[in-house]
């Protein structure tokens, strides 16, 4: 039986940050064709613009064989990840999760979700947030699997998009506590 590779979770570095945005592009271009040209572009150049900005209290990447397969952005609220401190979230939020196509199914999401609540844990959080959209179905169906559950209150809009809420709670979370496959 062939050993599992070995995915090395860490804090990306500042060389890294064109790496991460070509790859956070690729692993998002599955949407190109779901959303118009217009819609696309500007989601395209966001999805880019995020691997600079420094705002992200943590950019941390997935790394196999030497090579970066994931990555999440980690903010540690509303105002400083998307600008609206009135959605009154307070905790931890992690955004923009992507795997390259090639490393898909390996878990790679799993665990960077899994060091993103680590994180947030230490920082002394109870709760961990992101929000998604139906588009997202199979990022909506792994986030349920790892425990996240909708939080209504924090939905919002994106144009005519609505943008659902979810929270894991963290103490006691299976996502830290037991092997989930």
């Amino acid at each position: 039986m062939e050993n599992p590779p070995i995915v090395h979770i860490r804090d990306a570095v500042e060389e890294e940050r064109e790496t991460i945005a070509d790859m956070m592009v690729e692993a998002y271009q599955q949407y190109a064709d779901v959303l118009p040209v217009e819609a696309w572009n500007a989601y395209r150049d966001s999805i880019r613009q995020s691997a600079f900005s420094s705002l992200p209290y943590a950019r941390i990447v997935a790394e196999l064989n030497g090579t970066i397969v994931g990555t999440v952005q980690l903010y540690l609220s509303s105002e400083t990840a998307y600008g609206k401190p009135e959605m009154g979230i307070h905790s931890p939020i992690i955004r923009l999760l992507a795997v390259s196509p090639a490393a898909r199914g390996l878990g790679i999401a799993k665990l960077l979700i899994q060091e993103a609540a680590q994180r947030s844990i230490e920082l002394g959080a109870t709760t961990l947030n992101l929000h998604t959209s139906d588009m997202m179905a199979d990022a909506v169906r792994l986030y349920e699997k790892l425990g996240f559950q909708r939080d209504y209150p924090t939905d919002t809009t994106n144009g005519l998009t609505l943008v659902k809420g979810y929270r894991l709670d963290l103490p006691g979370s299976a996502l830290l506590t037991r092997a989930i496959s």
